[in-house]
């Protein structure tokens, strides 16, 4: 383990990594369920694509998982995209009607795209061009990434991640529907008997957020995971007591066997280039652009925050072995394009892990170990309680913020793009998004300030290839 990933030398121990590569994997596994309920319309498509995506999911984010941990030895788990996934679907169901090919024949054509995309990536970081990108984000942007991904992740865990359904509707979500009504009495008449699930779901996220603070408090190793374990079994014991129902019935009649027939069936090496071709030059091009762009940049910005709150960065802001790491994302892409899921991308959930003390590519390991595993536990899996998760996103959103004091608030030409970014990035869920108008209005403030020999010729290109991207691509 020393000589593979360099423990001493990166101040961790083979226990440290692996409690940080399990925390990593507890505040994102509801990918594995998530992804291909939004892949195919949770089921609507048919349980074999289902199930198709399902074990997709699992294997993708592993390989590309445990490539970062070997190529690269950095402590980033990957899977598919949030945001990405949602795209992807929006575009084979479009591919449906515009070609009148059945859903999974356009599902197959658009793994073409991601494929495309994937070997797109591997040229692009071979030759070092991804890298030149990031080192033409300027550095007062690229220090406000890791604070913007903060916030992001404290609107997950605060705004989204405890999605409730009852009779009347939803998703309802604790920010908005919750902390969001104006007295207890309207919440609990807009949500219906969903509100009861929505308390406990709050309780919990709160107390365990203060678990892992208290622990974090006293340097107890592990205080991330044993924050979520603690607010598990709270969630499981008010379900139990106060909705009067199991948590665990889904594991009575729970499938242990993974269903490979299904997935050979439907989306492994089912690349259909014949529908791929029905599809259109012209919407291919812009297809394959719009993927790019959007993957690449929330890479980039997962990568950059999560390894400044690691202190992984050097003091201009590059991050070593940078190159092998979007090499693993291109890897990810690619087995994802060939297994039969969306575009794989490095999860903003891995600073669970960092903020756990994971260093080395064998918190990653670890964490695609258990991928691989969850193809045969995914039942143990699915009973973790989303509010526990948003107690390790809240608590590592927080402490994402430390990156502000680097910022000069003084400078304007450094304030207002940063600023920018972190309402941009919650707001629309998207790091790419984020960095993207922090880069345009970057450019136009030094423009404007008259210092646009300041601004780096590809920051130009960049900022250019952004603005066509929301105006004309979107």
């Amino acid at each position: 383990m020393e000589k593979l990933f360099k423990l001493k030398e990166n101040g961790t121990t083979v226990r440290t990594e692996i409690v940080a590569g399990l925390s990593t994997f507890m505040t994102m596994a509801y990918i594995i369920a998530l992804n291909p309920n939004l892949l195919t319309g949770f089921g609507a498509e048919g349980q074999e694509l289902w199930n198709g995506v399902f074990l997709a999911t699992c294997i993708a984010s592993a390989i590309g998982t445990i490539v970062m941990a070997f190529l690269a030895n950095k402590p980033f788990a990957m899977a598919p995209g949030m945001g990405l996934n949602s795209f992807f679907a929006i575009v084979v169901a479009n591919i449906v009607g515009l070609t009148g090919m059945t859903y999974v024949a356009s599902f197959q054509a658009a793994l073409v795209i991601i494929f495309i995309e994937g070997l797109v990536f591997l040229v692009l970081s071979i030759f070092n061009i991804r890298e030149k990108i990031v080192e033409a984000i300027p550095l007062g942007v690229r220090l406000g990434i890791g604070p913007a991904i903060g916030l992001m992740l404290m609107n997950i865990g605060i705004g989204s991640n405890a999605g409730i359904y009852s009779e009347n509707g939803g998703p309802f979500f604790m920010m908005r529907d919750f902390f969001g009504a104006l007295t207890p009495s309207l919440a609990k008449s807009n949500m219906g008997s969903g509100y009861s699930a929505m308390v406990l779901s709050v309780v919990t996220m709160f107390i365990g957020l203060f678990v892992i603070v208290a622990l974090s408090h006293k340097k107890v190793k592990g205080s991330v995971l044993i924050g979520m374990l603690v607010a598990s079994v709270i969630h499981w014991a008010g379900q139990a007591i106060f909705l009067g129902t199991n948590p665990f019935e889904s594991l009575k009649t729970a499938s242990f066997l993974p269903p490979f027939g299904d997935m050979a069936q439907t989306t492994l090496f089912k690349l259909n280039f014949q529908g791929f071709v029905e599809i259109g030059w012209f919407t291919v091009i812009t297809l394959v652009i719009t993927f790019c762009i959007i993957d690449m940049f929330d890479t980039i910005g997962t990568l950059v925050g999560t390894a400044s709150r690691a202190g992984m960065l050097n003091k201009d802001g590059s991050m070593p072995k940078m190159k092998e790491a979007l090499l693993s994302d291109a890897v990810g892409t690619l087995a994802g394009s060939v297994t039969g899921t969306s575009t794989v991308t490095t999860f903003v959930e891995s600073a669970a892990g960092v903020e756990a003390g994971g260093r080395t590519g064998l918190t990653a390991l670890t964490t695609g170990i258990l991928f691989l595993a969850c193809m045969f536990i995914a039942p143990i899996a699915a009973i973790i309680p989303a509010a526990a998760t948003s107690s390790a996103l809240v608590y590592v959103g927080v402490l994402m913020l430390s990156n502000l004091k680097k910022i000069d608030f003084d400078d304007m030409t450094q304030l207002l793009p940063v600023a920018i970014m972190l309402i941009a990035m919650p707001i629309s869920g998207s790091i790419g998004h984020g960095i993207g108008l922090a880069l345009i209005s970057y450019t136009v403030i030094k423009v404007c300030s008259g210092k646009a020999k300041d601004v780096s010729v590809l920051t130009y290109v960049l900022s250019a290839i952004f603005l066509l991207k929301f105006f004309l691509v979107a």
